[in-house]
């Protein structure tokens, strides 16, 4: 390190002290940003408040509301909705799926976070792949790629973007407007898309995937019954129309008119009131659906059927779950023959089973050890079942109340936020702000649930990286480590230069995070920008984007996590896919970056 000076030397060892943290993840991420800011203060490479100024920065305000808005959407059934709708515009074949998925999951992850666009689409192309016998693994990394490839098209879509427009303009120019780097990101989405249909087919291993993890994202879905009543918005619907198109995720797997079953196919038939439709949902469905005027869960109209009232919180009966214990007496029996409401006084509502299809009424079907039956009683009733000794354990219903009516308001919120962010009504992080408290005062989530849905461990980490980059700067280490690039690189082509840039941070990026990645290197782009007497903005740019599309291994996005497990992948299996497309979309950033921002 000869010809640093101490500023840059004490840096230095900060970098290396926090790379190595990060690397080895002996310490979580939030914590190590937390030391750095300390370190940063206390060594006086910078002054306490630039230090801590992260956690008011654009980047941090901006990712917490979207946290919140992203939530909103799903609580509201509107993620759900769009999910389900991708499934079923999917068709039949492979090619068909992925010329839908990819797309439109794309679309999606760029104005919400792509963990959690890839976490709504899990299930929903899980369920794909069974249904139209197409191996899980042909499906699901290409649906988490989409998820990755689909952040690039907006500014919003990943942290690092908000990082590299706060370090543009830190260097003096004008930040990145939300759609900036949509011509970029569109073309890296369609270019994918493309990849995988012509040759990412050849690529992709033939595996089912883990059964057992494709079950774990299947355990919200419990079986319960459902009443049309007089003034339903069901009456009148299809089975195929509420099943697909209504404000909750119902699966629907049986009808009852009359006491008597109905035999399929269902999809056509008109409801009428007083049908019961046997139907698989999410606990928050269930909460949901208690509140619903004009539906009423079909056990609770069963034992009630004058009382159509719902009941307000606080009042003495709760929701809760047992679990049928191994060798019980309630095993192999029904809960019409056990008389489940006379003998215990609570209410079954639903049921949950790991292995097996339920498709029958809950009266009538035998239960097992391992079943989770959803109880609705008061204090009294509810202790009788908990001192039974077939009965496992007694734990709160985890569900809660999911305002699904409120879906339109929630994607119109959403809209608003997008068009007052895009042409400049308001700063990105104001249209942020603006948008999630709007989703919490028109009562699309809780105050509770929008300080829930925030990651703190997420916010504090960016909140810490980002005086990292403004100590590079001050320090002099973005210009000494310019300076030595420069003379390396004098020679070599604008694209040429890029390419290079777009390398190193894409080897970087699968041991660091991309917001870490972006904040380290995007002072290092601006000063050798400035240095070959180049613009900054493709040199930044390039960088935010290798942070993000860089598919070289499983381990570089969390995405890709979620899925190995349930497409039963192999670490090779992602360095075969990803290396090629990565090479593509290397290509494209540092083609059209230069085009985009000239001079």
């Amino acid at each position: 390190m000869a010809g640093l000076d101490t500023p840059q030397l004490i840096f230095f060892v900060i970098l290396a002290v926090a790379f190595v943290l990060l690397l080895t993840e002996r310490l979580r991420n939030d914590v190590v940003a937390l030391l750095i800011v300390l370190a940063l203060a206390v060594s006086g490479l910078l002054k306490p408040e630039k230090a801590l100024s992260g956690f008011g920065s654009e980047p941090a305000i901006v990712v917490a509301a979207i946290f919140v808005l992203s939530a909103a959407l799903h609580r509201t059934g509107v993620s759900d909705m769009l999910g389900r709708a991708v499934g079923r515009l999917a068709g039949a074949g492979f090619g068909r799926a992925i010329a839908v998925i990819m797309p439109s999951v794309a679309l999606l992850s760029a104005f919400t976070h792509h963990v959690t666009t890839t976490a709504i689409m899990l299930p929903v192309t899980l369920d794909l792949a069974r249904e139209r016998k197409i191996p899980a693994s042909k499906l699901l990394m290409p649906m988490s790629f989409a998820a990755s490839l689909g952040t690039t098209i907006t500014i919003i879509g990943a942290p690092a973007f908000l990082i590299a427009s706060q370090a543009l303009r830190e260097a003096g120019r004008p930040g990145l407007g939300i759609f900036a780097i949509a011509p970029i990101g569109l073309a890296l989405s369609a270019a994918g898309t493309v990849f995988v249909l012509l040759v990412g087919r050849w690529l992709l291993p033939e595996r089912k995937g883990a059964e057992s993890a494709a079950n774990h994202f299947r355990l919200d879905d419990y079986f319960t019954e459902l009443t049309v009543l007089e003034d339903s918005p069901f009456r009148g619907k299809t089975v195929e129309e509420v099943g697909k198109t209504g404000p909750y995720r119902l699966e629907v797997v049986g009808l009852v008119r009359d006491g008597r079953r109905v035999p399929g196919p269902l999809g056509g038939r008109r409801l009428e009131v007083g049908d019961v439709l046997l139907v698989r949902t999410s606990p928050e469905d269930i909460v949901a659906i208690r509140s619903e005027a004009g539906v009423e869960l079909h056990p609770v109209a069963q034992y009630r059927p004058g009382d159509t009232t719902r009941k307000e919180e606080g009042e003495a009966e709760r929701l809760v779950q047992a679990v049928v214990a191994p060798r019980s007496e309630l095993a192999g029996r029904t809960l019409s023959q056990l008389d489940f409401r006379r003998r215990y006084g609570a209410i079954v509502l639903g049921l949950w089973r790991r292995d097996g299809w339920l498709d029958d009424e809950i009266a009538q079907t035998r239960l097992r050890a391992g079943d989770v039956l959803v109880l609705q009683g008061d204090d009294e009733a509810l202790e009788r079942v908990a001192s039974d000794p077939g009965i496992l354990m007694l734990v709160p219903f985890q569900g809660e109340r999911s305002p699904r009516r409120k879906g339109p308001v929630a994607a119109a919120i959403m809209l608003a936020t997008v068009l007052l962010a895009a042409f400049d009504v308001l700063s990105i992080e104001m249209a942020g702000l603006a948008g999630a408290v709007a989703m919490v005062l028109s009562g699309c989530l809780t105050s509770a649930q929008a300080y829930r849905a925030i990651d703190a461990r997420i916010y504090v980490f960016i909140a810490g990286a980002i005086p990292l980059g403004a100590a590079m700067k001050s320090s002099g280490a973005a210009e000494t480590l310019a300076a030595g690039l420069q003379g390396a690189l004098a020679d070599w082509s604008e694209t040429a230069v890029l390419f290079a840039l777009f390398a190193v941070v894409g080897i970087v990026t699968q041991f660091m995070s991309d917001a870490a990645t972006t904040a380290l290197f995007a002072p290092v782009a601006v000063a050798l920008a400035e240095a070959l007497g180049h613009a900054p903005e493709p040199y930044v740019v390039t960088v935010a984007m290798a942070s993000v599309v860089a598919f070289l291994t499983p381990i570089g996005h969390h995405g890709n996590l979620l899925v190995y497990g349930p497409g039963g992948y192999r670490f090779g299996d992602f360095v075969r896919v990803g290396a090629p497309l990565t090479l593509i979309c290397a290509a494209i950033v540092v083609l059209l970056a230069p085009i985009l921002w000239r001079g």
